[in-house]
């Protein structure tokens, strides 16, 4: 029954691996969606010795441990196969390299399965095990190197061959304790003197790491020895005492060694240094989130923006092309081998046996909880490898011995088991590991499904514009279909351009170091075909190419005819201009100088932003200045001749929108704070919007800017105001006050003031079209940083001018 089972999990891994590698093959002509590209071949040679390998161990294992548990090869095959063409689809050449070792670790795994089922020669030579180890481990002090060529020191290498010596002294520490503590059992009411030979050693272990600055493998002896201490002693103490002493060492560690106090801080922190210490934790954190719940697809993701992906993360590599579903997958697999190797140890045929099974499995645990814990921010980082996955010879090398001991253990059926104590630390110990799965998966679910789209919407997730070079962008046009905005190239080379620069601060952009800005921020999801698409169109192309479909194309209401001659008479004058249609709320003029061209943002991105004219801001949205007496005639539209005090000015202040951010589909400036009439500060498009109700009967339109959107099955479908009108004043005095401040040889009323702050002027001009008049009802606002109140009026006028022209 042992070789059915076996050999049909094995079968579906061998299933699973050759669709995954089929789809790696497939990658580049999804990703560019065009069978016109370079195609993915090279992993098929590792997925081939792959099932080579795995066939051979498979017979080597059914020839000589027919009783074995049947379900440690096939998980511990699944994840090494998975691991090889994750670490392939990175990096290539180290995938071959990955393979050669794969090659020597099931060479070692079949011939160990000839070791005698006793196991009584680690029992043995317990002691020169260990020293053996350790010496290795000590060497690296003197001939250690990096194969990275910076870093800590922590392997033997010769002939671009490397050896980590700490990753078989886990093993080797395991054993020693095992041997130590079951020549010693039962265990006698004091332990202390018992265990003080294991106690020196292990500390001797430590010191050596600690010294190299291997602090995640040290953390994992001292759990290691806690868990194997509590399987023989059945004594919680000591699981109590380790946590505190843990926790003890962790705030010494905190505020005395740099390494520990910068890897804590970046656990706690990473968002107030993103790019610094916590770069690789928050790059992980992006990666996780922009798996979702079914991932990007295998070869569609870019795991390769996160630090040592094929080590220390190809955890987050795995979930970012995987998803949720992959988290899920791998979990349940190591869940699979802690469990049948605490069955393993509780089903030994004696008390050394038991311990060595219950050592390794709790190894095999804890390393994968440490390194999981680590990428999902569940604990600080450490920089240790996934058992089975990540790349390294030597992590592998002690991985796959491991399995090998736990089939050996758990495949004697001839043996009756040793008596048992007691089952209570073995089972504490597997609900412990359990738990900690079970914590993993649900900080998958909080990091991929509930903060996925936030972190996803974060301007320094540079996935965001790898999606934009294969994606098209919607383009964004004015009111007459001329284009603003669009995106020109091909899949791989998509880019964005400006087709009038001046409207930068307006507009904005979508740029891969400078995120967004403007309107491309605030209609994102419809240029990105995140919104407006048909929730089936979006699931397949992302279950088919891990990206939305070809983004929507806007329509605005600005008119870029107008537009033109706003920009030109503003000129070098800093400042903004204002019109819109004063009963529809539609902007068709919004001007704001100085501006800049955002096509030049890769040459002039630095100095930008550091402008003392801050040339990104758009001051007709978001400029603040003094009001001061320009709501002179809505005043008196209200009040007549009375002078309001200082509760009713500040309510008819609300009523016309000067203590509100306006609604719109582009960023503005934040509501005001203090409510104080006298120091008020308002943006010109908060002015524009309350003037327009001299020219509309009393009314405050709804603002708008974005018209339309171009759907795929229903064309241009229109997008609403995100408020409603207001009646702020009444009709009949809105008509009256606009009448008294007509101009004598023009239909429209203005009204021109200067306020001043901080030794800066701010002249205004603002104007409407008289009520009643056939036409377009319009409202002008121009606000410029200078004392020059007769250009404002200048620029006033002759846009009234031009846009009242047929």
């Amino acid at each position: 029954m042992a070789d059915v089972i076996q050999r049909r999990l094995l079968r579906w891994a061998a299933v699973f691996l050759f669709l995954y590698s089929i789809i790696l093959t497939l990658s580049p002509a999804v990703r560019e969606r065009s069978f016109d590209v370079t195609y993915r071949w090279s992993h098929w040679l590792g997925f081939a010795i792959w099932v080579v390998l795995i066939i051979v161990a498979d017979r080597a294992t059914m020839s000589y441990l027919p009783e074995r548990d049947p379900y440690l090869l096939p998980a511990a095959a699944l994840l090494s196969g998975w691991g090889l063409l994750t670490i392939w689809r990175l990096d290539s050449s180290f995938g071959l390299r990955q393979m050669i070792w794969l090659v020597i670790c099931i060479g070692i795994f079949i011939a160990g399965l000839r070791l005698p089922s006793s196991l009584n020669f680690l029992r043995r030579y317990k002691y020169l095990l260990l020293s053996s180890g350790l010496l290795l481990t000590a060497l690296t002090l003197l001939f250690g190197t990096n194969p990275g060529g910076y870093g800590p020191r922590l392997w033997l290498g010769c002939c671009g061959i490397y050896f980590q010596p700490s990753e078989p002294l886990k093993l080797l520490l395991i054993i020693y304790l095992a041997a130590y503590l079951a020549d010693r059992l039962p265990i006698p009411l004091r332990i202390f003197p018992l265990i003080l030979p294991t106690l020196l050693v292990t500390g001797l272990a430590l010191l050596i790491l600690l010294i190299q600055q291997d602090l995640g493998t040290a953390s994992i002896f001292i759990l290691l020895f806690t868990v194997i201490l509590y399987m023989a002693t059945d004594r919680r103490r000591t699981l109590i005492g380790t946590g505190a002493a843990l926790a003890l060492a962790g705030l010494v560690g905190y505020f005395f060694i740099s390494v520990i106090h910068i890897r804590v801080n970046a656990w706690l922190n990473p968002w107030n240094d993103p790019s610094g210490h916590s770069y690789q934790i928050v790059q992980s954190l992006l990666a996780i989130a922009n798996g979702g719940t079914i991932g990007r697809g295998p070869g569609l993701g870019s795991p390769t923006l996160v630090p040592v992906a094929l080590s220390d993360f190809i955890f987050a590599a795995i979930t970012e092309e995987n998803g949720l579903i992959g988290i899920i997958g791998l979990l349940t697999v190591f869940g699979l081998i802690l469990s049948r190797g605490m069955r393993a140890a509780l089903r030994a045929p004696d008390r050394f046996r038991r311990l060595l099974a219950g050592g390794l499995t709790a190894y095999i645990g804890i390393q994968s909880l440490v390194i999981i814990g680590g990428n999902l921010r569940l604990l600080p980082l450490t920089g240790v490898t996934l058992p089975f996955v990540s790349y390294g010879g030597s992590s592998l090398l002690t991985s796959f011995i491991a399995i090998l001991l736990l089939l050996i253990i758990g495949g004697q059926a001839e043996e009756e088991p040793a008596q048992l104590n007691s089952a209570r630390p073995y089972s504490i110990v597997s609900i412990l590991l359990g738990l900690g799965l079970a914590a993993a998966a649900l900080s998958g679910v909080w990091w991929t499904v509930i903060r996925g789209p936030d972190l996803l919407a974060r301007t320094d997730n540079p996935r965001r514009a790898i999606a934009d070079r294969y994606v098209p962008r919607g383009n964004i046009i004015d009111r007459e279909d001329n284009p603003i905005d669009t995106t020109v190239g091909a899949s791989g080379s998509y880019e964005r351009k400006y087709l009038y620069p001046d409207l930068g601060p307006v507009t904005g952009y979508t740029q891969p170091v400078f995120g967004q800005a403007g309107l491309e921020a605030s209609l994102d999801d419809y240029l990105r075909g995140l919104q407006g698409n048909p929730s089936s169109l979006l699931w397949w192309d992302y279950l088919l190419y891990g990206t939305p479909p070809p983004g929507l194309d806007v329509r605005l209401s600005l008119d870029l005819s107008l537009q033109a001659n706003a920009d030109r008479m503003l000129g070098n004058h800093p400042g903004a201009v204002i019109l819109l249609n004063s009963q529809s709320g539609e902007i068709l003029v919004m001007a704001s100088h100085p501006t800049f061209d955002p096509n030049l943002l890769n040459e002039q991105g630095s100095s930008l932003v550091q402008n003392p004219h801050a040339p990104l801001l758009n001051r007709a949205a978001q400029g603040l200045y003094v009001l001061g007496t320009l709501a002179q005639p809505l005043i008196q539209a209200q009040f007549g001749s009375q002078q309001p005090n200082e509760k009713e000015l500040g309510n008819f202040y609300n009523k016309l929108g000067f203590y509100q951010a306006p609604q719109l589909r582009l960023p503005v400036a934040p509501a005001p704070t203090n409510k104080a009439t006298s120091q008020l500060r308002v943006s010109p498009l908060q002015v524009a919007l309350a003037a327009a109700a001299l020219s509309n009967h009393g009314t405050v339109p709804a603002s708008r800017i974005a018209l339309a959107v171009k759907t795929p099955q229903q064309g241009w479908v229109i997008l609403p105001a995100l408020n409603q009108p207001v009646q702020a004043i009444q009709s009949s005095a809105a008509d009256e006050a606009a009448q008294a401040f007509a101009s004598t040889d023009q239909p429209y009323w203005h009204y021109s003031s200067q306020t001043s702050e901080n030794n800066s002027t701010t002249s205004w001009f603002m104007g409407g079209t008289l009520p009643n008049l056939q036409g377009t009802p319009l409202t002008v606002v121009v606000a410029l940083e200078e004392d020059n109140a007769r250009l404002a009026k200048q620029i006033g006028q002759s846009m009234f001018d031009i846009a009242r022209q047929p």
